[in-house]
């Protein structure tokens, strides 16, 4: 029997309780599809295989409606999907997943968590007319995630999934996301009706980066393409009028733009499966802040006879050292046996090592330059996104990635935590100096996401979260000078819980770790662990504690609601 959940609306702020009540059913759904519409009476169920179809009606119905080949965000077309959300939600409360096997019952939760997601978007997020930056949809760079990161409306183009000069066939996918932008950017001044400060204040420069990326994309357009340069220069003048529209209104926002402590608490538990609430994770980010930065003073007191490390200063400086610590990794991962190897890892990280960026650096350019082969261990994430693309998936829920950032716990988690792990294997025994830079990376972590709980508790501004995060992180390295501070917040503020991921989902894979050692004795190997833990799919740590233990710890078991 499903349980009667407290849903607290947006403006649910520290010593406010929310009061409302309703039957969660499923939880919501996602980007209503205005010719998807569930049975009134969802016929009852026990068999996996209508999970599966319903994951594909479900995700057909979480996009919006394309209207003219924009896609549709305006109050009506949302409000629409918003009334259809609880038939969607009764459809999928008639599946019944009790007696399936775990891994089974996991994805009908994963399917719950993408629908609250939805839901959450309805009543408190409201991206589509609060935030400007949802209709930012033109990316040069890849994310390090299965999914860019953060709201942003259906349709993106990721300019770098394709091959420059383009071909016919890459010039016609591309054609139809940027035709659609001047509609899309008009529709979104009609529908942004939101009055949080904080997320108008700082989304000009998210949406001057999309016209910087259509601008060097019409210089890269060869003459045979003029009619895709002609559409891309259309949207990266509606993009600049946008941005100067949402410069001009954003003095006269008032409100704040946290979505309050209740309501935190609410999508971490029911979107992003993670059983902790804001105070839980106010509470282990400080401890984590604190150790941080007893620990780097240690580490610094054993190594203040070593000379300081070596910075990269040159284009061959980088190419060599950077190749090198791909070398040196991969060599150590292999002769430790800390995991299976797989033939596509290593190119996957050499294609990422990145050039030379000479002048001012930011936060991770420091640790990167002075020692490569430290943010290559954060480099899992191209592990990942590499046997997500390569191999069979562990189930149809999990071919691809979830909506609403349900994967950070694990992915954020374990690119975070293997940083220290492979420290403490001995990969940096040889310099020791580098010992110093995972604690630095550790108490910047800490430092950001004590920032985006505070902003979403309301207590602090995204100014004050990002000087917050820069007084904190050790040596001045996330300097308020540089804009990753800034970008960075702006991300926590939209997407609630990212921040915290980092660490939050390092303890979960740590607990996950003590119960699978506790569980097969001296049989446990650290390899045998990690295999197991990869070949599970890029779901929620809680999630895949239950799936890879058999055991639902008890707070965990009430997030689920599981008998």
């Amino acid at each position: 029997m499903l349980p009667i959940l407290g849903l607290p609306t947006r403006r649910s702020y520290p010593r406010k309780t929310a009061r409302l009540a309703v039957v969660l059913v499923a939880a919501a759904l996602g980007g209503a599809c205005a010719t998807s519409k569930p049975p009134a009476e969802a016929p009852r169920s026990a068999r996996y295989e209508d999970l599966v179809a319903f994951f594909r009606d479900w995700r057909a119905f979480q996009r919006p409606a394309l209207v003219s080949g924009v896609p549709d965000y305006s109050a009506r077309a949302m409000a629409a999907q918003n009334s259809a959300l609880a038939q969607w939600q009764s459809r999928l409360a008639a599946i019944d997943p009790s007696g399936w096997p775990i891994a089974r019952q996991a994805d009908w939760h994963v399917v719950r968590a993408e629908m609250n997601g939805l839901d959450f978007d309805h009543r408190v997020l409201r991206p589509w007319a609060d935030n400007p930056a949802f209709y930012v949809t033109v990316f040069g760079d890849e994310s390090d995630q299965p999914a860019r990161e953060g709201p942003f409306a259906a349709g993106a183009v990721e300019l770098w999934a394709y091959a420059f000069p383009l071909s016919a066939k890459d010039a016609a996918a591309i054609s139809p996301g940027i035709r659609a932008i001047p509609g899309l950017l008009g529709q979104a001044e009609v529908n942004l009706t939101g009055n949080q400060k904080d997320l108008w204040t700082h989304a000009p420069a998210a949406i001057r980066r999309q016209s910087s990326v259509l601008a060097d994309l019409a210089s890269r357009l060869t003459n045979d393409l003029a009619a895709l340069r002609t559409d891309v220069l259309r949207a990266k003048d509606a993009t600049d009028a946008f941005a100067t529209w949402v410069e001009a209104q954003a003095p006269s926002k008032t409100a704040p733009s946290g979505v309050g402590v209740n309501n935190y608490t609410w999508y971490l538990r029911h979107v992003q499966l993670v059983p902790y609430t804001w105070q839980d994770q106010v509470t282990l980010m400080e401890r984590e802040l604190a150790r941080a930065h007893a620990l780097l003073a240690a580490e610094e007191t054993r190594n203040e006879s070593l000379p300081p490390q070596t910075i990269v200063a040159s284009a061959d400086e980088h190419s060599r050292r950077f190749a090198d610590a791909v070398t040196e990794y991969m060599a150590f991962l292999e002769r430790r046996n800390i995991l299976t190897v797989k033939p596509y890892m290593d190119a996957a990280l050499r294609a990422r090592v990145g050039r030379f960026r000479p002048g001012p650096r930011e936060f991770f350019t420091e640790v990167d330059y002075r020692d490569p082969v430290v943010m290559r261990t954060h480099g899992f994430h191209w592990f990942d996104k590499a046997t997500m693309a390569r191999e069979p998936p562990p189930s149809p829920v999990r071919a691809g990635p979830l909506l609403y950032n349900i994967f950070d716990s694990r992915t954020e988690g374990l690119a975070t935590g293997w940083e220290e792990w492979m420290m403490q294997a001995g990969l940096f025994d040889s310099r020791p100096r580098s010992r110093e830079l995972i604690y630095i990376l550790v108490a910047q972590r800490a430092a950001r996401a004590l920032g985006e709980l505070r902003m979403h508790a309301n207590l602090l501004t995204l100014e004050q979260a990002a000087a917050f995060a820069a007084a904190n992180t050790p040596r001045g390295w996330l300097s308020l000078q540089g804009t990753l501070v800034r970008r960075e917040q702006h991300l926590y503020l939209q997407q609630p819980g990212y921040g915290t991921s980092y660490l939050i989902g390092k303890a979960q894979i740590e607990r996950l770790m003590a119960i699978r050692r506790q569980q097969l004795g001296d049989r446990f190997t650290l390899k045998g662990f990690v295999d197991e833990f990869l070949a599970a799919g890029l779901i929620p740590m809680s999630l895949l504690t239950w799936e890879l233990t058999g055991q639902l710890p008890e707070d965990v078991r009430q997030m689920l609601s599981v008998p």
